[in-house]
């Protein structure tokens, strides 16, 4: 993982919304991100911030939770 971003360039911010639990299949609840995906967030790039950010997304659309 990279952790190079621009010093333009505001850190992408963390979608959690306080309500931590992870199901059975390791995915948070709350943000919709996997533990492995919560725990390496700090280290991350704004880009691949940004393609956890658009999985998140998929996964609320394939459990109802989003349009």
């Amino acid at each position: 993982m990279m952790t190079d971003t621009p010093p333009f360039e505001k850190p992408v911010p963390s979608p959690c919304v306080s309500v931590c639990v992870l199901d059975e299949q390791d995915i948070c609840v709350g943000c919709q991100r996997t533990g492995k995906e919560i725990s390496y967030w700090g280290k991350m790039n704004n880009d691949e911030r940004r393609a956890i950010l658009q999985q998140a997304v998929q996964r609320a659309k394939a459990q109802g939770l989003s349009n």
